[in-house]
Formats: C-alpha cells, structure tokens, sequence
C-alpha cells in the first residue's frame, strides 16, 4: 500500500514539474494554443492524439459496462478506434486539416467554421455548443477516475476529483498546450505499459486461466433487449467511437499543431499503433468480467475497479491507477484547452472585445481552463451523489451530440469546395433537434408510452451511442443534400480555404 503511494507521489510531482518547466512555453496566445509556430514532431502529436482519445471512461466506464454485455467482442470497438478513429482519421484529416487551417489562419473549430463558410454566427454558435456538451464529458472522466479509487483505495470520491483538478489545472494554466503534448508523451508511456502489465496479470490470474475460451467473440444472435439488439448495439458503440473523434474539437486540434507532412506520416503510424494496443487491452479486460462471479450485481462503473482490487497485488495497484490517472489527465487537460479556447477566441475577441491585445486573451484562456475545470468537478460530483446517469453515457450523450452537429461540415467542408453555409446550419440544428427527438422516442419505447417523463430521459440518454451514430449519418447526408440545391460558396471563400493545385501541402 505505501508503494502504491509511493508511486501516485512521483506522478504527481512530474507533472508539477513539466508545469514548472513549460511555463515559459506559452507567452502568446499561438504558443498557448498551438505550441509555438513549429508545432509538434510526430511522436508527441500522435501521443497526445491517443492519451485524448482514451481517458478513465474507456477503463472504467466503457470496458465495465460494455465488457460485461458483450464479453470479449467488446474488443471489437477498440479495434474499430484503431483502424476507424485512427488510421483513417489521420489518413484522411490530418493534412487536410493542417493545411486548410493554416491557409485560414484558424485557431480552434469554431474560427474554421467562420472562416470557410463565412458566417461569424457560426463561429458564436458552435463554440457555446462546444463548450456546453464537453462539460459532461469532463464530467464522466472525473467519475470514472474516482469509481477507481474509491474502490481499490478507499478514497472517497469527490477527493480523488479535487485533486485531480487541482493537478490538472497547475500544469495546463501554466504551460497551455505543451505542457499538455509534453505530459501526454510521458502518460502515453505509462499507459503502454500499464495495459501490457495489466493484461499479463490478468492472464496469469486462476479466475481466468483457461476459461477464456468459454467467452464470446461475437454477439450474433443475441436477443433484442429494448429497441435494438445486442449485435446492433456494439456496431453502434464501434461507430460512434470511432467515427466521432473525426469531429471533436479536442482531437481535431492536434492535427492544426502538428509540424509538417513527415509529422503527419509518424503520427499515422504511431496513433494507431497506440490506439490498438489500449483499446484491445482496455475491452479484452473487461471482457474477462464473466469469469468473476464476485462481482456479479455490481454497478457497471465498479466493474473494473473490482476486478483489478481481486487480480493486481497492493503495491503494484499504484503502476494500474496511474495507467488510468494519465489516461484521465491528458483528456480532462485537451477537453479544456479546446473549450476554453473557444469561449476565449471565438466569443471573447471575436465578438465581445474584438481589440483585445494576444496578451488579455491568453490570460483569459488561462482563466476560462480553470473555470471550466470547476463547473466539471462539480458536475461530476453531483453525479456521484445523485446518480444522475453512469459514465458511459454521459460520454456517448457529449460525443454523439457533438460529432452529430460538426462532423458534416467538417469532413465535407475539407473535402469538397461546394458545401455551403445553409447546409452547415441543417447539420447543427437538425442533429440537436433530432437528439432530443429520440432521447424521447427510444426512452418510451424501451419502458412503455405510459412511463413516467424521467424514467423516459434516463433510458433514453442510456441509448446515446445509436442516437450518436444516427446523427452522425443525418449530418453527413443533410450537409450533402442541402449543398447540392443551395447557392455555392463565394469564389473567395473557395480560394482562401483550398489549396492551389500547385501548392506543396507542407507547411511548418
């Protein structure tokens, strides 16, 4: 027990450290944001990509929850995030992003929008939807960060949240987005190891042994439970997590500050790499729930944290609880620069004080970081007393909202000169509107047209994964459809976002 602490101790010194390191990294706005003109080499970029991929929610919520249901076909969706939400995303996105980006000199989604389409009400609009849907996603790390130690440590929970604000908070208000990059690279590191270790032990455990083979790959045939199945359920969560990184601002802003196209190809090759290995490890061990009848009847959120408390050894649980403390930092730390960002470039100077000198921006960034980080630890908390949703979908609700309003003007908007600003305004408010449409639809068909109004919230919000995907897909189609029939953008707009065909794509 005192190594576990031992080691909880050294981490949280090092990343006071690369705060105190970093804190001269970040004077401007660009440094803050961007990591200085350069950007960032491959490797960093790559693991800063996959630590804000995969955070506490993975570990706990999702292979908990979803590791139970499916047993070990739940390794299909970390294999769907490698392929899917990494090496196509990269494949695809990266240049594109970095280029187009650089040609609009845009800083955050928000400004992108402004920009390509150009229309400063989108600019408004996205970023108060950006800030107010990434707030239950911080929400879901800091629950699934406390279900751990609140369970293997005994610590209670809102404790575990504090400090992993406070820590949080030091080293991003400090040191902005290197600081951020730079401890990913170290928490990707861990997290590595952290899953290889966690895999062998869990292996080598008598509860698993040769059992594994009783478990199921695939959920073919499974019964319908509500209003869709089991298998139509994992091809849903395999979507949505990997289609909706393609459109959320904290991952998306890795590919502006990435340096250059050999940058690009490293980062390609790494973050896949890195994907597969922590989303084959984080389901395969939740898989493995149905060899444990000793927790049978617990919470989905307690899943893990029990098995690990029966499999790993004190005195090595601190190794596993950094695995998931990295995880949950490097993603609370992403999730608030790229809200903060938005409030302070996109609403801030570009609408309430558009002569604000770079150095006022900055420092309201810094501030807008640490306000963000306050209304999540208190969300957060309220959820773990009043159980107002599990982690899971808490996450599903954030990603599928958002990825369901941006990932039609983003994807196309890169892809194709004709996407027009009311094709724009379709994707965003139809995708809202359909949300709350089939929160309501999905929650009374589950428990009956005669339940009452919560009841019928909370299963719908519990099918956030399927209302994501479904969003997703009207995002894409409707962006598409209402391009073709309405008037193409200006030749200005056209020429100042794409690239000349003689152009060199490589920018530093």
């Amino acid at each position: 027990m005192v190594l576990d602490y031992i080691i909880l101790a050294i981490y949280a010194l090092s990343m006071i450290g690369i705060a105190i390191y970093t804190r001269n990294r970040s004077k401007s706005v660009n440094d803050f944001l961007m990591a200085g003109k350069k950007g960032l080499n491959g490797w960093m970029t790559a693991f800063a990509y996959g630590t804000t991929y995969f955070s506490a929610v993975i570990f706990i919520g999702y292979a908990g929850k979803f590791g139970s249901q499916y047993q070990l076909a739940a390794i299909w969706i970390g294999v769907g995030n490698a392929i899917i939400g990494s090496l196509f995303a990269w494949m695809v996105l990266a240049k594109r992003t970095k280029l187009m980006t650089h040609r609009l000199s845009a800083k955050t989604m928000p400004e992108f929008f402004e920009k390509r389409y150009g229309s400063k009400s989108l600019k408004f609009t996205s970023a108060i939807i950006i800030f107010i849907f990434l707030i239950p996603y911080s929400a879901s790390v800091y629950n699934g960060l406390s279900s751990l130690f609140q369970t293997v440590f005994g610590i209670p929970g809102w404790t575990i949240m504090i400090a992993l604000a406070v820590l949080t908070a030091i080293y991003l208000f400090f040191g902005g987005y290197f600081a951020t990059a730079l401890s990913d690279f170290i928490q990707g590191i861990i997290m590595l190891i952290g899953v290889v270790l966690m895999i062998i032990f869990f292996l080598n455990s008598e509860q698993v042994s040769w059992d594994i083979s009783t478990l199921n790959w695939f959920t073919f045939g499974s019964e319908k439970t509500g209003i869709y199945g089991d298998t139509v359920s994992l091809i849903s969560l395999i979507l949505l997590t990997s289609f909706g990184v393609w459109a959320l601002p904290q991952t998306v802003h890795k590919y502006y500050a990435v340096r250059d196209d050999k940058a690009i190809m490293q980062g390609t090759i790494v973050s896949t790499l890195f994907a597969l290995i922590i989303g084959f490890g984080a389901y395969f061990v939740g898989g493995l729930s149905g060899l444990f009848p000793e927790i049978s009847g617990v919470s989905s959120d307690y899943i893990v944290p029990e098995m690990l408390k029966i499999v790993i050894p004190m005195g090595l649980m601190g190794v596993i609880a950094v695995l998931i403390l990295s995880a949950s930092m490097s993603t609370l730390s992403s999730v608030s620069l790229a809200s903060a960002s938005v409030i302070a470039i996109d609403l801030y100077k570009g609408k309430i004080n558009k002569e604000a000198s770079d150095k006022r921006v900055n420092w309201t960034m810094r501030i807008l970081c640490l306000v963000f980080i306050v209304i999540s630890v208190v969300l957060a908390i309220l959820n773990e007393i009043y159980h107002i949703s599990a982690i899971a979908y808490l996450m599903g609700l954030s990603w599928g909202t958002l990825a369901g309003c941006f990932i039609g003007p983003y994807v196309l908007g890169l892809l194709w000169k004709k996407v027009t600003k009311p094709a724009v305004w379709s994707s965003i408010i139809g995708s809202l509107v359909l949300t709350v449409i089939l929160i309501f639809v999905f929650g009374y068909d589950i428990n009956g047209w005669n339940c009452s109004f919560g009841t019928a919230i909370q299963s719908g919000i519990n099918c956030s994964p399927m209302i994501g995907v479904i969003c997703m897909a009207f995002s894409m189609l409707i962006t598409f459809i209402i391009s073709l029939i309405t008037k193409k953008p200006s030749e200005e707009i056209i020429n100042s976002a794409f690239a000349d065909h003689n152009e060199k794509s490589q920018v530093a």
